[in-house]
């Protein structure tokens, strides 16, 4: 394929998941303004692999594995730290995306805290939690996306959900049998 055609798909496919990348990002990492930085990093890294990652069977799932990747490289190194404390105090100064405001409209409380109960967890606890929960993913699908065991993930989604339910309330996290 030719290099423009393959720019036309690479586009087409960003443009079609690129709110969705997002949405996966701010749940890994609680702000929006980071998000937005991992999913630009996450679709760099893509466009370089993007021969390899066409081919895949699961586009989706290759195009999650790689912004997870990066969000652990990134909690890795100082940088999300640093972006932490130095970026508009600790916290965004404001939420542009009109898709988070009409969702958490309903219940606003809910949605805060579960953010704050969210950025409380170890970053592969909150990775294996968004995985698991919001993207939907079975333990041995959340195992490879994040290169661990399925016990890894069993056990890293036993601590993610008991650190969750100290701090919420018990009835809006799911039973441990269905983390099974």
């Amino acid at each position: 394929m030719a290099k423009p055609d393959r720019d036309a798909e690479f586009t087409e496919y960003v443009g079609a998941r690129q709110a969705w990348l997002r949405r996966v990002a701010y749940l890994l990492c609680g702000d929006w303004h980071r998000a937005d930085d991992l999913v630009q990093s996450a679709i760099t890294k893509l466009y370089a692999s993007w021969h390899r990652a066409r081919r895949a069977d699961n586009l989706d799932g290759y195009a999650r594995r790689t912004l997870v990747n990066t969000y652990l490289a990134e909690q890795r190194s100082g940088w999300a730290k640093w972006t932490v404390l130095h970026r508009f105090g600790g916290e965004s100064a404001s939420d542009p995306d009109p898709d988070r405001a009409a969702a958490l409209a309903g219940d606003l409380d809910l949605g805060l805290d579960l953010k704050t109960a969210l950025s409380r967890l170890p970053p592969r606890q909150r990775a294996t939690v968004v995985l698991r929960f919001y993207c939907d993913l079975s333990v041995e699908q959340t195992a490879q996306v994040m290169g661990c065991s399925a016990g890894n993930v069993k056990s890293q989604s036993a601590r993610g959900l008991a650190t969750l339910r100290n701090l919420l309330d018990p009835s809006l996290i799911p039973s441990m049998e269905a983390t099974r």
